[in-house]
């Protein structure tokens, strides 16, 4: 009997999950918060749950139906609070996996060696945010940190709060402000009515399987004129106001190259400002597993799912960016084949059915709200890029015109940029796209990735020296409580 491990319980992780399952596997399923159900499915604790939350998320009937029956079988080994710190590589057989489970500000932390016969990445994306002067103003937030706090703990970032950026996703930003108890003074797209209808309105019956993303984005209009909220293309902000929090930003419109229009700044007064422009895939595992990237730095599958590793699958995000639509069938075609099973077989054709729907989807959403290179003219010499380590615009041209360096690695020693806490998790593309505009030649050379970390994430020299336990098998009894019980729905 196979074993498969899935890395992250978010849409893609659940789905692979459970269709390993299907297809006769035994299953790990690992996430490193304490709930299932990821960033798209962040909900209340089990100790304080809500009568009504499915309102405040769609789909949630179909994870609550996911979850439970994951966490029911005891086929499926489920690890809550499990961190992967490391992935070791292997040329004959699926990599080692290396965990730490437990709190993760905690001092007993249980070392965890996996070494399944398949493994599924699952790690999703995170928010791509550009900077700005002022973005590191207190009550500046990455729209996904705003709808976290809204959805995960009922906390509303501001009273007079402003969403901008790119994307559907500033829509259920919005709705999810609102239902906290914010008033949301606008939601402020990047992109221009012209590339919106070019990318969105082209070939409409490619879309006829994505339909119920139409009924989505009318729950969204419906939810936006109840609450009076404006929204406004082809402008962004540029700045944010305050002497020790966010007062007022400026926006501004936007040429079709995303460089402000002189002239049409305005100011408008606000507590909180949530932005977002985009995702970024969290690609630091599938790096370390030796998984091929491509050039839009996002992971390689074939049909398969599989990537140009041995025995690692990879659904979701990472090999996208297109919604919980596609992160579901990309999940099930991962987790059939990582079981034994091929995508040509009859028990996921449908899965690969929705899946090349919302690929195509997916092409859309990136024609018609992809970054676009003038928005570099919103900052100035004195704008932070990197906040960790408060460098600005001003120093990484700098150092780059001194240095005549084209290496990331060497203008990253340099200029300090991308190596702080974070280790380039919000800052990174920007530092690469900024560095590769200044380097001679117009582009970087040599290691061009800030999303190589062979520790992915922090762990104490304690935790290293105390070593880990012998392999263990994914059937083997857990080392650490399962997940959280289930509260109601």
């Amino acid at each position: 009997m196979a074993e498969v491990l899935v890395v992250g319980a978010g849409p893609a992780g659940l789905a692979a999950a459970a269709a390993a399952r299907d297809r006769g596997a035994e299953v790990v399923l690992l996430d490193a918060g304490d709930e299932l159900g990821g960033q798209y499915w962040r909900h209340l604790p089990a100790s304080r749950p809500v009568q009504r939350e499915a309102v405040l998320h769609h789909g949630f009937a179909r994870f609550v139906s996911l979850r439970d029956r994951l966490v029911d079988d005891p086929g499926c080994r489920v690890l809550t609070g499990a961190q992967v710190w490391a992935v070791e590589e292997s040329d004959t057989a699926a990599p080692t996996v290396h965990v730490l489970v437990g709190d993760q500000d905690g001092a007993d932390r249980a070392p965890l060696d996996l070494t399944p016969d398949a493994v599924v990445l699952a790690t999703g994306a995170h928010d791509r945010t550009l900077p700005f002067p002022g973005w590191d103003l207190p009550g500046v937030f990455t729209a996904g940190a705003a709808q976290a706090l809204a959805k995960g703990e009922r906390i509303a970032v501001g009273e007079r709060v402003l969403v901008a950026g790119a994307g559907p996703f500033l829509l259920p930003v919005a709705a999810s402000l609102s239902q906290a108890g914010s008033t949301v003074v606008g939601v402020v797209e990047a992109s221009g009515l012209r590339r919106l209808a070019r990318g969105w309105l082209p070939r409409p019956w490619e879309l006829l399987g994505a339909a119920a993303k139409g009924a989505e984005l009318f729950g969204y209009a419906r939810g936006h004129v109840r609450h009076r909220i404006p929204y406004r293309t082809g402008a962004a902000v540029v700045a944010a106001h305050g002497d020790h929090r966010v007062e007022s930003v400026t926006l501004a419109d936007l040429d079709p190259t995303w460089a402000p229009v002189p002239g049409t700044e305005r100011r408008v007064e606000v507590d909180a400002v949530c932005v977002s422009h985009g995702f970024t895939p969290r690609l630091e595992l599938a790096i370390a597993a030796g998984c091929r990237i491509s050039p839009e730095r996002l992971v390689v599958v074939d049909e398969a799912q599989r990537t140009s590793a041995r025995a690692v699958f990879a659904a979701g995000e990472i090999t996208g960016i297109g919604g919980v639509d596609l992160a579901m069938a990309e999940g099930a075609v991962a987790g059939h084949c990582a079981a034994g099973g091929g995508p040509a077989d009859p028990a996921v054709r449908s899965a690969v059915s929705r899946r090349r729907t919302f690929r195509r989807f997916a092409a859309r959403l990136e024609a018609a709200h992809g970054i676009e290179p003038g928005w570099v003219a919103w900052l100035d010499e004195t704008t932070t890029v990197c906040r960790c380590e408060e460098v600005s615009y001003g120093q990484l041209r700098a150092v780059a015109a001194s240095t005549r360096s084209s290496g990331l690695r060497s203008l990253k020693l340099s200029t300090r940029a991308g190596l702080g806490i974070c280790q380039a998790r919000v800052c990174g593309r920007t530092v690469e796209d900024l560095l590769a505009r200044a380097a001679p030649g117009g582009a970087l050379v040599g290691a061009t990735s800030t999303d190589r970390r062979p520790v992915a994430v922090p762990v104490r020299l304690a935790e290293l020296a105390a070593g880990a336990p012998p392999p263990a098998s994914p059937a083997s009894p857990p080392v650490h409580p399962p997940v959280s019980p289930r509260g109601t729905p």
